[in-house]
């Protein structure tokens, strides 16, 4: 019976090692749901949602030995069907965030919204030089889930607040 899991991969980039773990998936009759990759700061990151039969779990795990000898970092976590039902009801949103960028912005942001019981579904972060002056420039795209019971408006009136305070423009919207 298959089985979802995380798998997280880290260590140094180089030409094929994605083509490296699918292939190792695809050959123990797994498949990738869904996946995020990146290379940050020289370094290769791979976060996904893999299908796979359980019975063939450790010969995967045997799989990635040859990966790991070469310094990759590689996690596999089964994952709690019960947990995708644990936001049903949850109304979804969409924030973005730009502006200089500086230290505290996205703790700032993911704290405001952990106090209000908000859980964040997705981010992504950019800082990129501005195009006339070379300033680095702040950028982030969130996904988030609001409990249905949670004004709107006091939650986001205060992130806008936040936004002001820490001198970045900060608009919220529903996802449709």
């Amino acid at each position: 019976m298959n089985k979802e899991m995380v798998l997280t991969l880290t260590g140094h980039d180089r030409v094929g090692i994605v083509d490296e773990i699918t292939n190792v998936l695809v050959e123990r009759g797994g498949n990738v749901e869904t996946s995020r990759m990146a290379r940050l700061g020289g370094e290769f990151a791979m976060l996904a949602l893999v299908a796979l039969d359980e019975k063939d779990l450790p010969a995967l795990e045997t799989d990635f030995q040859k990966l790991r000898g070469e310094g990759f970092q590689i996690t596999l976590l089964k994952t709690q069907g019960d947990q995708a039902k644990k936001y049903a009801g949850w109304l979804p949103y969409q924030i973005e965030v730009f502006g200089a960028d500086h230290e505290g912005i996205i703790h700032e942001i993911a704290h405001h919204l952990a106090q209000q019981g908000i859980n964040i579904e997705e981010m992504e972060t950019t800082a990129e030089p501005a195009p006339m002056s070379g300033t680095p420039l702040f950028k982030m795209q969130a996904t988030v889930l609001a409990p249905p019971q949670l004004p709107f408006h006091n939650w986001s009136d205060a992130l806008q607040e936040i936004g002001d305070k820490l001198n970045v423009h900060v608009t919220v919207a529903m996802v449709k």
